[in-house]
């Protein structure tokens, strides 16, 4: 038998590469990412902030940090989901993206949700 944690929440990621957002020519590369965050604990909590780390193929980093997603604190009830798209722009055509959200459950406890790392990259064309 398994044992729900009471403080979980998963959080599942899909990027697009957006060209007519983007300009090779000045480096300026745009993708979107379609976040699904779900409360797969059994205590409703509330995402409060979120730490992102960008890193381009030249290895060269953004942090964001800020409160909330999208201007949204979803409150999500056990099995809940929450969803929301966002994009960043990179100086490279390639790049991967990783951080945390912190949550606070109604109780009070605090915990965070991992984001594991996930690529932005542009679909290639076989010749």
């Amino acid at each position: 038998m398994t044992t729900q944690t009471q403080y979980a929440f998963s959080v599942s990621v899909q990027t697009t590469y957006l060209p007519d957002q983007s300009n090779a020519e000045e480096s300026k590369f745009a993708f979107a990412y379609t976040v699904t965050i779900t409360n797969t604990g059994t205590v409703a909590a509330q995402l409060i902030s979120r730490h992102w780390i960008i890193t381009d193929s030249n290895d060269d980093v953004q942090e964001v940090k800020g409160l909330g997603v999208v201007g949204a604190q979803p409150l999500l009830n056990p099995n809940q989901q929450f969803e929301y798209t966002s994009g960043t722009v990179l100086n490279t055509q390639e790049g991967r993206m990783h951080g945390s959200y912190l949550i606070v459950a109604v109780d009070g406890t605090q915990f965070e949700a991992i984001i594991e790392p996930f690529l932005l990259t542009q679909p290639r064309v076989l010749h």
